[in-house]
């Protein structure tokens, strides 16, 4: 049986473990009908014309996993970042672990989304702002059909986070092939500010898909600071999809760092609702093998007086594969704005591919916007350089390649995260990087 019959078959059995008399059931099956109508992408589409699912989509995956699975605490010690003092949601195969989580209740709500519904105290919250920003398109609905779990986060008004949260998703790869569908919902009002790092990990070398969705409000004035950090196993793929919707004089920043991971595909979306917006998307993808990133980005202008600052940075080896979608909206009444985006690739093997396709749709006419792309290799002349000074040539590569990713580290505001991704960038060179931030 395809893996669509599968999906559309279990629905059934999925409504009998839920409450179908719940405000979200008419939303799931909306949902599971958009899906149905839609399947899951294929390259036919524009938005998937260089990215193809069909090599994942063969396997028999487990579409409800074991839930009772646990793991020990010292079997996953190393994903977490200990040099922080932080918040923690985590779920293993989709189920939440009370014991490897550390939240709060003191002045912020940091749970389950499952709790956020069934309790008073958060059903306004969940009803004003759930799937309200989320395009339904193929995998998006198939998200909200199936979702029962993920993390809610509400900033109150005025309220800054004292510590990070870190969201992490373990996949324990005790079924054949395992399916996970988690669902985040991320609200921020007014004056609050908030920094988050996001997940995904299979401990095992048992195929892994997850859908994800991440819905993020941020209000007037209000900050956002989110990582994500993909550095799976070649048996695990993602779909991230990211919906951000703003308020004036609000400013959102996404860090995604693409080093891991069979194929990996990041949707990430934004849209201004007011004046003196900012929108900062960086990321780095560092990958081999026949690993594919790709990356799709979306930020919408519809208001005056906003900016938008896009940074990616790729370096490709062997036979991997990355690409680059990156498209800015500049409405008409969006007069004053400023969308800056760029996109540099370094492939340092002749048989790594990279599509880069940088979009730009203006339609008000006194406006600042600039798209760049690059693609080429390793400066020969700056590498016999180095060598000429006693560098031997992988170090000397190696040093090279983390300068040219470096201008989207230094945007890293929290230190830790900073040195976690320096190490990670020196594992994925082979070399040690030997100072400190």
């Amino acid at each position: 049986m395809e893996l669509r019959e599968k999906i559309l078959s279990s629905y059934v059995a999925f409504e009998d473990s839920v409450n179908i008399n719940s405000d979200l059931h008419e939303i799931r099956t909306k949902a599971l009908q958009n899906f149905e109508k839609l399947g899951f992408p294929t390259k036919k589409l524009e938005a998937w014309k260089y990215t193809s699912l069909n090599s994942i989509l063969k396997e028999d995956y487990s579409i409800f996993p074991d839930r009772d699975a646990s793991v020990e605490f010292a079997d996953v010690k190393k994903y977490f970042i200990h040099e922080i003092d932080s918040y923690k949601i985590v779920f293993v195969d989709g189920k939440y672990s009370s014991f490897l989580s550390t939240t709060t209740h003191d002045g912020k709500d940091v749970c389950l989304l499952s709790a956020a519904f069934s309790k008073e105290k958060y059903k306004p919250i969940v009803e004003k702002y759930f799937n309200k920003i989320a395009k339904q398109d193929n995998l998006t609905s198939l998200n909200t059909a199936f979702a029962t779990e993920g993390a809610f986060i509400h900033i109150p008004k005025n309220v800054e986070v004292e510590k990070p949260i870190q969201i992490i998703n373990f996949t324990t790869g005790k079924e054949h092939a395992t399916m996970l569908q988690p669902r985040n919902l991320i609200v921020v009002e007014q004056n609050a500010h908030v920094q988050i790092i996001e997940r995904h990990q299979n401990l095992n070398n048992n195929a892994v898909l997850t859908n994800t969705v991440t819905e993020i409000y941020t209000d007037t004035h209000a900050t956002v600071d989110y990582y994500k950090i993909q550095n799976d196993n070649n048996e695990a793929s993602l779909v991230d999809n990211t919906y951000i919707e703003q308020q004036k004089e609000s400013t959102c920043s996404v860090h995604t760092f693409s080093f891991g991971g069979n194929i990996t595909r990041n949707n990430l979306n934004f849209y201004q609702k007011g004046e003196h917006i900012n929108s900062i998307l960086k990321g780095i993808t560092i990958i081999e093998g026949k690993q594919h990133v790709d990356h799709h980005t979306l930020v919408n202008h519809i208001e005056p007086n906003c900016e938008s600052h896009q940074d990616y940075k790729g370096i490709y080896a062997d036979r991997s594969t990355g690409v680059f979608n990156g498209k800015v909206i500049v409405e008409k009444e969006a007069q004053k704005t400023n969308a800056y985006q760029q996109n540099n690739n370094v492939l340092i093997s002749d048989k790594a591919t990279i599509n880069a396709k940088p979009q730009l749709e203006i339609f008000a006419d006194d406006v600042k916007c600039s798209h760049g792309c690059t693609i080429g290799q390793l400066d020969d002349q700056a590498l016999f350089y180095m060598q000429q000074r006693g560098i031997p040539k992988k170090e000397a590569k190696a040093l090279l390649m983390y300068a040219f990713a470096n201008t989207v580290l230094e945007s890293v505001k929290i230190p830790e995260v900073k040195k976690r991704i320096t190490k990670l960038i020196a594992n994925k060179l082979g070399v040690n990087i030997g100072f400190e931030l």
